[in-house]
């Protein structure tokens, strides 16, 4: 079991972050993006498995700059709150909650000793692609189903950092098109399609897919472990 921290960005804004350590010495540290749900049980319980797996994690609350404290499920209401809080999000001044992952980037570097891999889901894949591109420190990034990456803005920038990228074919919120268009623009980025819905991941949502999960997770740990090393 992990715990909440406080950690501080190159602002001076404060901000939470759950954090869970190896049994060991850490291998190499892995930050990993929430949902538009918070930093809450699904995202703990990642975070707990990269810890199991050696990892110093960390799960930064992207939401804290506009509202606090946000742990919410998957059911309707959730969903159309962290839709709302996501927007707000988007609408903080540049560079926003970017360094907000800065400081958790910061914070696993010096904490795990090694190498920094990033790791998000939905709105937290989004990030992580951004975060591949324009922050500093990361050895590599798996974004999953990074809704808005897509975007031709998005396809424009270029990472930093080797990218394993993970979607799905029925996912209402990426088009398959951009997705392919995407997979065009980045040849160098280890691409996959999953037949499955958005949020295959997650265990906790309708959509989750046992079996694409179960690839996508061999796949990423793979991946991180060759790059991470």
């Amino acid at each position: 079991m992990g715990k909440f921290i406080d950690l501080k960005a190159a602002d001076g804004f404060v901000f939470p972050a759950y954090v869970a350590e190896p049994a060991g010495k850490p291998k190499a540290a892995m930050v990993v993006l929430q949902e538009i749900f918070g930093v809450n049980s699904h995202i703990q319980a990642v975070t707990d498995r990269f810890a199991a797996q050696g990892y110093l994690a960390v799960a930064p609350a992207t939401f804290h700059r506009v509202k606090p404290g946000v742990d919410m499920g998957y059911d309707e209401a959730g969903m159309k709150e962290g839709i709302a809080l996501k927007a707000a999000v988007n609408g903080l001044p540049a560079p926003g909650v970017l360094v907000d992952i800065q400081a958790a980037i910061d914070h696993a570097a010096k904490a795990g000793g090694g190498k920094v891999g990033i790791i998000g889901f939905c709105w937290g894949g989004f990030l992580a692609w951004r975060a591949a591109c324009l922050l500093k420190g990361l050895s590599a990034a798996v974004p999953y189903y990074g809704g808005g990456m897509t975007a031709p803005a998005e396809i424009a920038l270029q990472p930093q950092c080797p990218v394993l990228a993970h979607f799905s074919d029925r996912d209402h919120s990426i088009p398959l098109e951009t997705i392919h268009a995407f997979i065009k623009a980045h040849p160098e980025v280890e691409t996959h399609i999953y037949s499955a819905d958005h949020g295959f991941n997650c265990d906790q949502r309708g959509a989750y897919d046992e079996a694409a999960a179960k690839l996508a997770r061999e796949r990423s740990l793979a991946f991180l472990a060759a790059k991470l090393a």
